[in-house]
């Protein structure tokens, strides 16, 4: 018997909804959709977290030579991740869709190209960067780790009577 539920769709399309699901879930913060559903994102998402946990703080300083604009070679300092975190990241893109920054309605084109052309893949770095310190600090301040989502009951949905849930991050 399979360990996890099959949502009546054929393996390629459960798989696609699911990354799917857990793409929003993770951008956004919250979700609505059927109990069923909700259960098998909170997992894969709690994954993703307890591993942005562990390995958000996990970078080498590593010198680098450079050219700089006269053409002379500069050593400098920078960040790389760590092999453990590096395994982490692509794993991550592996499975999670890659989402973009929206554009903000008073920003022009060229404003937008140059606030996100630094940033290849912003969900990643929102899991590292954000994720992974604001619940590393819970874990440390209520001494336990795990429980980063919540599943609040929203009644049935109209139609099939379906148990409609709110999937959200704590």
């Amino acid at each position: 018997m399979a360990s996890y539920r099959k949502l009546n769709r054929r393996s390629d399309q459960r798989n696609a909804m699911l990354r799917g699901l857990v793409t929003e879930f993770l951008w956004n913060g919250k979700l609505v959709t059927t109990q069923a559903r909700a259960k098998e994102v909170q997992s894969i998402a709690e994954k993703f977290i307890t591993s942005a946990i562990k390995e958000h703080e996990n970078i080498l300083m590593v010198k680098k030579d450079v050219k700089d604009t006269s053409g002379k070679v500069v050593s400098m300092e920078v960040r790389n991740d760590a092999p453990s975190k590096l395994h982490a990241r692509r794993k991550m893109m592996s499975y999670l869709y890659n989402r973009q920054e929206l554009k903000s309605k008073d920003e022009n084109r060229v404003d937008y190209k140059n606030r996100t052309a630094a940033v290849k893949h912003p969900l990643i770095e929102k899991i590292f960067g954000e994720y992974g310190p604001k619940y590393a600090q819970r874990a440390k301040d209520k001494g336990q780790g795990g429980g980063y989502t919540r599943i609040i009951k929203l009644g049935q949905r109209r139609g099939d009577a379906t148990e409609m849930v709110l999937l959200e991050l704590v």
